[in-house]
């Protein structure tokens, strides 16, 4: 210890709040981590000359930022007369050092490139180190690599290395290295986690939410996030559960010396309270509300953006699902562009059945996105229909007709612009959330026929107040039947809605407290206190507190719940073939092409690991414990030497995190000795459906 402070001339530092206590450990661990590396191994060798290219192959190199530029050379370096929107300029102007920023606005304003190119004045003004994206998913956050990526390259300087960019997926695995724990195999090996650490970085909210939780790793993500700019995307779209945990997070980054930045169309004044920690007054929207922390005791500012345009969007309620199955294949047949949002994956992929073979004899295309594809076929699907329903499709658009089906996942951060909508009724935000994808861009070319509306798939306000089990099906267990029934009371005499004008009434008609009888008083009591479905909500909001203690003990990752909605989800590795012989296991993956994983680390370098973990990576999907094929034990899985490349638990664990399952020909998964994977479901996969689960009983 001694030496220490010699060395560094200097004694032990003290610390001024916890939260600097947990960034200054989270550095240590990173520190000790790189250490362990490759460049240190060899103790003859002096270890001073190898610190800077340690520290650059783990990616810690500052990015050297280009000066002076404008909104138009960072967005639209082809149109130099472009300029911001009032609603952006006025944001950026608003963002002028570390603090909390929040701007509402409508879907398709150019919310995220007003908080990109405040960001790029913090990072120009030297009050920033870096950029975390946060987004609700993972499909979400996958989009918007393109457009960040294509934002660095505008802001970087070609001087800067490769290290130093955002690199899609998987990439910033194969160039970086960081010890043990960052080997294939280790804890914090997953992409996922690792790219808080890089400069720039695009994830989802999971990831920053364990900064404050008593996790694993939880300090080290703490000290990968200070002092960089953090954008908050979709807000809205979380729980009382994942918000409590936000609330904590966002607190905890000012503290920090983070710019936050918070984004969403749909922000309840309670929300935005709880997040500021005080109470705001203004009704506008949109709504600019800042408060940096140079000026957190002079209180906050609200300023309200004037609305010059509005859309009208027509509204008409559905009872049944058929009426709209075929107005949406008659409106693909005239040429238009149609959206069909559901609120479960198993709904989304029975609507996609119904319509797909009936839209390709009318020769239309039809496509289906969630989030239970693996990795490589979800980005071929998101890459397509993405490209084909956004701006890049303009020039195909009016080939012919298309019907794409999904989930929540089309609500959020996608730039896509639909001729026609039809959505399973939900709560409001999200239904305006979905209405944002509805005649997006004024310029987009369009059939004659299109015009703007959307068909709700909703039950009367009666049957749903009489049983909402049954009048909301499905969705009831996704949503709360109490926030379901306020939205359907708003929505049900609406014939019409005028964007962005109605979002502020109809979010405050919907979210405003009110005493309730009867019925009503029924739901809001299961809504606050819970039933044998779901956890109410002053459960959930101490089982968030109770993540945030200190005082316990830590938990291991895979038991870190950031929203209860997902909580126990699995990694499932699905391939076509598996076996091993003379020291080689042998896998063929799901497009048929075949890998070997060699016994014994020393085989292979540590690269070469990397390299086959990605690969691998890419055969994943998540799926909850109901649909999961039977644990393994972990010793079967070593046997196979899958610790190598997969992160499978403890070692004091028995059994292993990751599940594994083989694709027969026919799509249907088995375990490893030929049985069917699934008990009381049938278990397929397919690239065009993704991962079902088919009850035995239908």
């Amino acid at each position: 210890m001694d030496k220490l402070k010699a060395e560094f001339s200097a004694d032990w530092p003290t610390f001024d709040s916890a939260a600097q206590a947990r960034v200054v450990a989270g550095l240590t661990s990173v520190a000790d981590w790189i250490g362990s590396g490759e460049f240190f191994e060899n103790p003859e060798q002096a270890w001073q000359p190898v610190i800077t290219a340690a520290l650059n192959n783990a990616g810690f190199i500052k990015p050297v930022i280009r000066q002076g530029l404008s909104f138009a050379d960072v967005f639209f370096p082809d149109d130099p007369s472009k300029k911001p929107r009032e609603a952006q300029s006025r944001f950026i102007d608003q963002v002028v050092g570390p603090g909390l920023y929040i701007l509402e606005a409508q879907m398709g304003m150019g919310k995220t490139e007003a908080a990109l190119y405040a960001a790029y004045q913090m990072l120009v003004q030297e009050k920033a180190t870096g950029i975390y994206f946060a987004l609700p998913t993972q499909l979400t956050s996958n989009k918007i690599y393109d457009r960040f990526n294509a934002f660095l390259h505008q802001i970087v300087s070609t001087e800067t290395p490769q290290h130093a960019l955002l690199l899609h997926s998987g990439a910033w695995l194969m160039d970086t290295e960081m010890g043990e724990e960052g080997s294939p195999g280790g804890a914090w090996f997953n992409h996922r986690k690792r790219g808080l650490l890089a400069p720039f970085a695009v994830g989802t909210i999971d990831q920053a939410l364990m900064a404050v939780m008593n996790v694993k790793h939880g300090f080290v993500r703490a000290y990968g996030l200070a002092g960089k700019v953090v954008i908050l995307d979709e807000v809205h779209t979380y729980d009382l559960y994942t918000g409590t945990i936000l609330n904590a997070l966002v607190e905890f980054l000012r503290q920090i010396d983070c710019t936050v930045i918070i984004l969403s169309a749909t922000l309840s004044q309670t929300r935005r309270d709880a997040l500021l920690q005080q109470s705001t007054t203004s009704e506008a929207y949109p709504l600019i509300t800042a408060a940096p922390s140079a000026e957190r005791e002079r209180g906050l500012v609200e300023i309200g953006v004037p609305v010059t345009e509005n859309t009208t969007v027509i509204l008409h309620s559905c009872r049944k699902d058929e009426p709209a199955r075929e107005e949406a294949l008659r409106r693909a047949e005239l040429g238009q562009q149609v959206l069909w949002i559901e609120n479960t994956i198993a709904e989304a992929q029975q609507t996609y059945l119904d319509l797909a073979s009936r839209a390709v004899e009318a020769g239309c295309e039809t496509g289906l996105l969630h989030s239970r594809f693996t990795p490589q076929h979800r980005n071929r699907h998101e890459q397509r229909w993405v490209a084909l329903y956004g701006r890049a499709g303009w020039p195909q658009r009016k080939q012919c007709g298309r019907i794409l089906v999904g989930t929540q996942v089309l609500e959020q951060s996608l730039d896509i612009d639909a001729d026609f909508l039809v959505s399973r009724f939900a709560p409001t935000d999200m239904l305006l959330q979905r209405l944002g994808r509805l005649w997006r861009h004024t310029d987009t070319p369009r059939h004659a026929s299109a015009k703007a509306e959307c068909w709700l798939l909703s039950p009367s306000l009666e049957s749903a107040l009489a049983n909402p089990g049954s009048a909301f099906g499905m969705s009831a267990m996704v949503y709360s039947p109490y926030v379901l029934c306020r939205s359907l009371e708003v929505w049900q005499a609406i014939p019409s809605l005028s964007l962005p004008g109605d979002i502020r009434p109809l979010i405050d008609q919907t979210y405003t407290e009110r005493a309730e009888e009867g019925t009503w008083a029924t739901l809001l009591h299961e809504l606050k206190n819970g039933s044998r479905f779901r956890s109410g909500e002053q459960a959930l909001q101490s089982l968030a507190k109770l993540t945030l203690s200190t005082g316990g003990k830590t938990l291991p990752e895979h038991k870190a719940e950031t929203r209860y909605s997902d909580r126990d989800t699995h990694d499932l590795l699905l391939l076509r073939g598996l076996r091993t012989q003379d020291g080689i296991t042998y896998m063929r993956l799901l497009d048929g092409a075949e890998l070997t994983l060699p016994h014994g680390r020393h085989r292979l370098s540590r690269a070469q690991w990397r390299q086959l973990a990605v690969v691998l990576n890419q055969q994943l999907v998540r799926v909850s414990p109901a649909f999961c094929p039977p644990t393994i034990a972990k010793s079967e899985l070593e046997k196979l030497h899958l610790q190598e490349v997969f992160y499978l638990g403890r070692p004091e664990d028995d059994e292993a995190l990751l599940r594994v399952a083989i694709v027969s020909p026919a799509g249907e998964l088995k375990t490893l000795d030929g049985r069917p994977a699934g008990d009381k479901y049938t278990l397929e996969y397919s690239e065009y459906l993704g991962f079902r689960a088919i009850s035995k009983k239908e």
